[in-house]
């Protein structure tokens, strides 16, 4: 209190203080809280054991009207009864105890107990430290236990509760590398993903192991950062049509993205740009133990969960323009078959418009199939992300493709470079004037 006293100053507002004092006082702050926090969990501690159940109806929980120690601290303090009971858990852990003589005996983790009362460490990232060790103290005997908690007292200080929790997450694979896999087998058993209509909308609800999740992580990843990128390089970031989508509707997007082009994708999906990067060590995947850490993924993986994801993955060689296929349908197929795509990929390199990748696009009429009459030839042909198709949908732009013949200026060859333009509306531009797409043209025959 005396240094959140001193740090304050003569101020007398929270807005008078300058830079200096705002970061004084907010440290001195985390101080007093986590010195708070000290004395709390020993009061916790106290008022746990004043309200065991051998007590009966002398539980000092029951005569203030509660039911446990939990749901009194967390009615009394404002916090929920799941943080209260951690609050108690981290105080029994780090009380004096007695042996059944009467004797005092040190703290069942006396290093949290220290760094608690030196304010190194607040309730919340002992309760992540305690609860692991907690977990691993039969598996792998007190000694190991005692060096694990000696490493994390010192690694989390000055670290976010976030930060302590990845830490402890990769702290208990190293604790206890035998865990890993059955750890892994009682989460995938777990797993699970839930759909229901509620408001007129569809909610998912999905629960994941490891093991499961690293793809869906890495695509959907992928998706936003390529979103962001062609957000960066668009033509006109300002326009009142331009993608302002936030980080959840463009995951949203993916996900609807993803399962589109399953459904319409003839052979086996890839997801070029979206990379699962597993890292394990040499010795651990030959000896077949240990653990493997995914990028984008604080959850450890067993080396059976790398195995298994080694041996799903691989390299489909893929040679276009053979077997002379049919580019050019006409009115005889509604949709545009997989060598014209693969033609328009060449052409258009993934989104004519914004630049994303190929496998995030679709293959559209510019003169519509219905409305237009629009043939399903390449020449009617662009491809686009779902969000540039409902821009030029919904806002009236239109699409040219222009020849690809050079001008007749000298040292011309045969062929050109196909090219698409697009023509914004009158209100977002009055001249009209056209605009080369996103990405970089490739050459194609004529």
């Amino acid at each position: 209190m005396s240094r959140l006293d001193a740090a304050w100053g003569g101020a007398g507002d929270p807005m008078d203080l300058n830079r200096e004092q705002l970061i004084a006082v907010n440290d001195a702050i985390g101080v007093l809280r986590r010195r708070l926090d000290a004395v709390h969990v020993s009061v916790g501690a106290g008022i746990a054991r004043e309200s065991r159940p051998e007590l009966g109806a002398g539980s000092l929980a029951k005569h203030q009207g509660y039911r446990n120690p939990a749901r009194l601290i967390a009615a009394t303090t404002g916090v929920s009864t799941g943080e209260a009971a951690r609050l108690v858990a981290v105080g029994e852990a780090t009380a004096p105890r007695a042996d059944l003589l009467g004797q005092r005996l040190p703290a069942k983790y006396p290093s949290v107990r220290e760094a608690l009362a030196a304010g190194a460490l607040g309730a919340p990232a002992a309760a992540l430290i305690v609860a692991m060790l907690d977990r691993c103290r039969v598996a792998v005997g007190a000694a190991r236990v005692a060096e694990a908690e000696r490493v994390l007292v010192e690694q989390a200080a000055g670290l976010s509760v976030d930060e302590v929790r990845r830490l402890v997450v990769r702290a208990e694979a190293w604790v206890d590398p035998d865990g890993v896999e059955p750890r892994a087998e009682e989460q995938r058993s777990r797993r699970s993903l839930t759909l229901f209509e509620r408001d007129g909308m569809v909610h998912l609800n999905a629960v994941l192991d490891a093991e499961t999740a690293a793809p869906v992580v890495a695509a959907i990843r992928g998706f936003v950062s390529a979103a962001f990128a062609a957000r960066q390089e668009a033509p006109d970031a300002g326009a009142p049509d331009a993608d302002r989508r936030t980080v959840p509707m463009i995951q949203a997007d993916a996900l609807a993205a993803f399962a589109g082009h399953v459904l319409g994708c003839a052979a086996r999906l890839p997801l070029a740009g979206a990379t699962v990067v597993v890292r394990v060590g040499l010795g651990d995947l030959e000896a077949g133990s240990g653990s493997a850490q995914v990028d984008g993924i604080d959850q450890p993986v067993s080396v059976g969960a790398v195995r298994r994801m080694a041996a799903g993955g691989g390299v489909i060689p893929c040679v276009l323009g053979g077997g002379s296929e049919v580019l050019d349908w006409g009115r005889e197929k509604r949709l545009f078959t997989r060598a014209q795509r693969l033609a328009l990929v060449e052409r258009d390199g993934g989104c004519a418009m914004c630049g994303l990748p190929p496998e995030m696009t679709k293959a559209h009429h510019i003169r519509w199939w219905s409305r237009d009459r629009g043939p399903t030839d390449l020449s009617n042909g662009v491809l686009l992300c779902e969000t540039c198709h409902h821009r030029i949908h919904d806002n009236g732009w239109d699409i040219h493709i222009d020849s690809g013949e050079r001008g007749s200026g000298g040292g011309g060859s045969g062929g050109g470079m196909a090219r698409v333009w697009f023509v914004p509306p009158r209100y977002i531009d009055p001249a009209r004037t056209p605009r080369l797409g996103g990405r970089a043209r490739f050459d194609i025959a004529a």
